[in-house]
């Protein structure tokens, strides 16, 4: 199990007003602060965290889990109006499995984040 995970970011305002938005949908908020660095998650803990480097030296993917289709769409219009840049529009994706359902945007840093869901369409 997961406990938490990190990236770096170039500009750690523009991070948090991106990340701000474009987790919302998934409950997420900036939940700490300090110097340098900024927790997001589901109160109380903070699980994803975002740090201020002079230059990133890696882009990575991050996927969050979301609880239906219509919250993975509602992360990629958050996301898209934030600032972010497409990578992959919601929908099913079969190669990963029958019920996969993701979508895709690049980060201020070009971070791929995902918000997808695994259970099936019901309506």
């Amino acid at each position: 199990m997961i406990d938490h995970t990190g990236i770096r970011v170039s500009d750690l305002d523009k991070s948090i007003a991106f990340y701000t938005k474009a987790l919302a949908p998934l409950g997420y908020t900036l939940l700490a602060q300090f110097p340098g660095v900024a927790g997001f998650g589901v109160s109380p803990k903070p699980d994803f965290w975002i740090e201020s480097s002079a230059k990133p030296n890696d882009q990575i993917h991050i996927g969050f889990r979301a609880s239906g289709r219509q919250i993975v769409r509602d992360f990629y219009a958050a996301a898209m109006a934030a600032g972010g840049t497409d990578n992959g529009a919601p929908g099913p994706r079969p190669h990963y499995h029958e019920h996969y359902y993701g979508g895709f945007v690049r980060d201020p840093d070009g971070h791929n984040i995902e918000a997808c869901c695994h259970e099936p369409f019901l309506g």
